[in-house]
């Protein structure tokens, strides 16, 4: 399907990234990388007194927008998809001052972002570590056998953020009993008996879980009833 002879037009002036050699129906010069069509007839941007534009290519919506607003002049630039039949806008010409006002906002932009991003991470290290420091004391309210630091161990990787564990559910987070449990006895498994030997071994989970049942509950066990050296 050829291209029509005139785009549909956008909001503003339109220029067209042509698919085959046309030379400007004014001054003659060419092969043109872009053009606009006046009465249907290509001229080059300098006789359609756009040359001093800059072209700024589609991708970045915020430096697009803030171009636009910032240009006194500025165009569509189109190019026409065969596959698809219609063309389709790949970018704009803008003011090229307006383009460097545009690049200084959205950089401005970009560092408060960035430092809005290192405040959010040092909060939530702070809240991690507090709840981090809560999850412990609770892993030894229930299992008072349950060495200080292993419970720090234990608290620190089930609330890991982002990491879907235990820790991080809403049971955890509301510190029940039950989840807690699920942290220690889930610790328990892979570093007091040798169910990753196991898995190693090509035991299925659910056989190797079996296995070593026993084992874990007998350590869930002596951490309940024996107070911590």
């Amino acid at each position: 399907m050829a291209p029509s002879t005139t785009p549909p037009p956008p909001d503003g002036l339109l220029v067209v990234q042509p698919l085959r050699r046309r030379h400007c129906a004014e001054c003659r010069s060419g092969p043109l990388s872009l053009l606009v069509l006046e009465e249907g007839a290509p001229r080059c941007l300098d006789c359609a007194d756009l040359g001093h534009l800059v072209f700024l290519p589609r991708g970045d919506t915020a430096l697009t927008r803030r171009s636009r607003e910032a240009s006194g002049l500025s165009a569509v630039v189109v190019r026409f998809n065969r596959r698809h039949g219609r063309y389709e806008r790949q970018g704009v010409l803008v003011e090229e001052a307006a383009l460097a006002l545009a690049e200084e906002r959205c950089l401005a932009d970009a560092e408060a972002r960035r430092r809005r991003r290192v405040r959010d991470a040092r909060r939530r290290a702070v809240e991690d570590a507090r709840f981090t420091e809560v999850f412990a004391r609770e892993i030894q309210r229930l299992f008072p056998g349950c060495p200080a630091e292993r419970a720090r161990a234990i608290a620190a990787h089930a609330s890991v953020r982002g990491s879907g564990r235990v820790g991080r559910s809403a049971a955890g987070r509301a510190l029940s009993p039950g989840a807690v449990t699920a942290a220690v006895r889930a610790s328990a498994r892979h570093t007091e008996t040798p169910y990753d030997q196991l898995l190693m071994a090509g035991v299925p989970r659910h056989e190797a879980r079996r296995r070593i049942a026993s084992s874990v509950e007998r350590v869930l066990r002596e951490w309940r009833l024996r107070e911590a050296v």
